[in-house]
Order: structure tokens, then sequence, then C-alpha cells
């Protein structure tokens, strides 16, 4: 792994706010996240933005009524399969665009209606992963689409192409880019309601991760066997902290030998519920401490850590209170500066 990205504790988020206007979304960002800006997905502004409709736009079969998608097996898909594997092997990204209809904020931004106050270190965007998003669609017989081997393939595809487009027009503003892949399902691997297996996990994985060039994130807001994840190419991990440190903890082996090849960790310290509206910095601060300490206390340098880290939420923020969002990030800008203030 080769990049020249200093992540140097700088603060970013996963990507949802509970705003119904992306503007209002965007200042927010702005705000508290200057120097990393993503562009907001509003899922309460419309359910084609939520994790799984997000994503949907010209995928084989895809079929949407009312709030459900689904994949219709019962039509002939072979026309449709066709067109995503020519444009996957031909690299047409825009077979892979998102409407504006399913990303408000990214319209926003793509209509160069966001001003920037400063040069950005990075500019992030994100998609829903291969396997949160092949076993949230389902077909007619709400069957997983992951369970079909010709169309868990063309979600790699699919997902591929749409992570390509977006990071291409993202370099529009910033010539380093960051691309999460978001796999809350992950936290769900190893139990009796995901029969998959390790090596799909990473193959899909890997798919998705060929068609970004820039730097590529991967996000799980829960328990998950982190050595897989940590042994994909994936540049950046980004864990519930406030949640999840312990568990992390339990990999430590694979967190150094990621340290060792220039993985960053993006810390999610900052709780992105309830429990924000009585947390302070100099909380999280020291909390964030201990996380680390979990990992030294195991064999994991410090001084690889510190030189490793940055800040996000826990985790996305659609389900909160405009106010509350707004709390995780302050808090999320003010522990990344305390950080930088006393490691950089």
């Amino acid at each position: 792994m080769a990049h020249d990205f200093d992540p140097q504790w700088l603060p970013t988020m996963v990507g949802s706010t509970p705003h119904f206007d992306a503007g209002e979304a965007w200042s927010l960002v702005l705000t508290y996240l200057p120097e990393i800006p993503v562009w907001p997905q509003l899922p309460k502004r419309s359910h084609l933005e939520n994790i799984y409709m997000q994503f949907s736009e010209r995928f084989p079969g895809i079929v949407q009524e009312g709030e459900r998608v689904f994949v219709n097996r019962e039509r002939d898909l072979n026309p449709t399969l066709e067109r995503l594997y020519i444009a996957y092997l031909q690299g047409n990204l825009d077979h892979g665009a998102i409407g504006p209809d399913y990303a408000a904020g990214l319209a926003h931004l793509l209509a160069d209606r966001v001003s920037f106050m400063q040069p950005l270190e990075a500019i992030k965007g994100q998609v829903t992963g291969p396997i949160t998003w092949g076993l949230t669609v389902a077909d007619q017989n709400r069957r997983p689409i992951l369970y079909d081997e010709v169309l868990a393939e063309a979600v790699g595809h699919h997902l591929h192409l749409k992570a390509a487009w977006q990071e291409q027009e993202l370099r529009r503003f910033s010539p380093n880019t960051i691309i999460f892949v978001d796999e809350p399902y992950m936290s769900s691997f190893g139990s009796a309601f995901v029969a998959i297996s390790r090596e799909q996990v990473i193959s899909l994985l890997e798919q998705v991760f060929a068609g970004i060039s820039g730097l590529k994130g991967v996000h799980c807001c829960g328990n998950t066997d982190w050595s897989i994840l940590l042994s994909t190419s994936v540049d950046i991990l980004n864990v519930d902290a406030y949640g999840y440190a312990q568990s992390l903890a339990l990999y430590a082996e694979d967190v150094k030998a990621f340290l060792e090849r220039g993985g960053i960790i993006a810390w999610g310290i900052v709780p992105a519920g309830p429990q924000a509206a009585t947390e302070t910095v100099e909380s999280l601060v020291a909390r964030l401490n201990d996380a680390m300490d979990l990992l030294i206390a195991k064999g994991v340098p410090r001084e690889a850590l510190l030189r490793a880290g940055m800040i996000t939420p826990s985790d996305g923020m659609a389900t909160l209170s405009p106010d509350l969002a707004e709390r995780v990030l302050y808090l999320t800008a003010g522990v990344s500066f305390a950080m930088r203030r006393r490691y950089i």
C-alpha cells in the first residue's frame, strides 16, 4: 500500500446526516470538516437515499415498488447483465453514474454549489459495500441476491463502477480522494443469518476496491472478524471505537501488520447517538487513548498508532436530530484538534 496522504488525526465522517436539504447538510459538513469534507447522504429526504436504494440504478433486473427494491429473477436478465459486464470490462464509468434523485448531497457538489474556504487535504465519498448490499437487496422471493452466484458477481462489478465513477467526479475538487465502502452487515459475519465464506467476502470487497485508485476505506459500525477486512488491500479501517475498541484489540497482530504496510485507522470514537449529548472532548480523548492502550499492551507500537490516526463519528447520523448531529460533528472536530495539538 503506497500513498502520500498524511492522516494527522484529521476529522471526517461516515456519510449520512438527518437533513432534508442538501445545502443545510453541506453547511454543517463545511463548518466542522473543512479539511476532508464528505458529500452528505440524506435518507430522510427520500427513500432513494437509503443504503440499499441509493446505489441501485441500472443493476440488472432491479425493480422499485414504493420503498421496496428487489431483483426480479423471473425476467430475462441476460441483456442487462451483458451491458453491465461490458461496461465493467471496458471501464465505462458512466454506467455507474449516481443520479441527483439518489444523492442530492453529491449532486449539490457536482453542480458547483459548494464553496470550499480552504485547500482540501482530501475529499470523501462512500458506497454501500457488496456484502451489505447483496444481503439487503433480495429477489422477488425475498432471497438475498448474494446467494445467487451470477448476481453476486454482478454486485461486485456494479459497485466497482459506482465507486469508480464517484471517485472520478470527486477528483474535480481534490486530487486526494477517499472512498469508503460501508459494510454494516459485516457485524453479522459468522452468524447463522449470514451464510457466506471469508473468501467470498474478500473477493467481493477486492472487486469494488479495484475501482478505487485513491484511498479506499471500509467502515463497519459493529463487531466483526477484523482480520478479514485487514487482510484486504484496504487503506483505511473505520471502526466504531466508542463501542468496539476491545474487539479490535483481539486482532492486534493483524492491526500491527496493517499499520506496517501503511494502513490508517479512522477511530469512530464519537458516539453517533444519544451518548453524544453527555460526552465531552476530554472524555472522548481519554477513551481514545484507552482504546489505543489496548493495542499497545498487545505489542502494537504506540508510534505507529499515533502517526496513522483519523477521527470520525462511530456511525452515520441519519437517525439523529439536526442539533444532536451538529453536536456529534462538534465533538469530532474537537477530538481531532486535541489529538493534533498533543501529537502532531
